[in-house]
């Protein structure tokens, strides 16, 4: 049976995260389906969960009305994997510091929004990823984790944590969907079968 990923299909890159999973998973010879999700009803279905960038208060405010915020976490909670890249970190996250974004508290990070400045709202950079090694990271308007709290730091960018993952969930102020390079979607994937959760369970 193939693994069921799911991408909140509201904003952001969902086709781009798509293809990679695809392509990871080949890679790792391993069967999956991947699905936009955009309701409650279809978060049932799926083994694992991918909150993409996009506008992180747009985002909020759909996944509150179509009653999938509560949904998300009661999933998580339950051993659900989760990946929020940019504004899915935001989401994701404990402490959002922006009124209109309450976090889900998923992960124990606290965020500063488009910390990066407007002045640099896109970059390039070589990072070195915990378990994958070298990795070309593509930043967009990104937020920054000011304070990783009881989570693993995973990767940093200029004494910065840029991706952080505690138990089963992982988040990145980065866009790998953005890549080619598949290394963040094949931890994904191993993590969703049992092999890369991080040191620290604790939601």
């Amino acid at each position: 049976m193939p693994l069921n990923i799911g991408i909140i299909g509201f904003q952001g890159d969902v086709s781009e995260h798509a293809e990679l999973l695809k392509k990871a998973a080949n890679k790792l010879e391993v069967e999956v389906s991947v699905h936009e999700v955009r309701n409650r009803t279809q978060l049932d279905s799926v083994e694992a969960l991918i909150i993409p960038g996009g506008e992180s208060t747009t985002m909020f405010k759909l996944l509150k009305l179509y009653s999938m915020y509560d949904k998300i976490i009661e999933l998580a909670k339950n051993g659900l994997p989760v990946m929020g890249t940019c504004a899915g970190l935001i989401l994701i996250s404990s402490k959002t510091n922006d009124e209109r974004v309450e976090g889900m508290g998923l992960i124990d990070t606290e965020i500063e929004r488009n910390a990066y400045g407007r002045q640099i709202d896109s970059f390039m950079d070589d990072i070195d990823i915990k378990g994958i090694g070298k990795y070309k990271a593509v930043f967009i308007r990104a937020p920054v984790i000011s304070k990783p709290g009881k989570a693993d730091v995973l990767a940093e960018y200029k004494n910065k944590p840029v991706m952080v993952g505690q138990g089963k969930v992982l988040g990145l102020t980065f866009h790998p969907e953005l890549t080619k390079d598949t290394r963040v979607h094949e931890y994904f994937i191993k993590m969703i079968e049992g092999e890369g959760s991080t040191s620290s369970g604790d939601l």
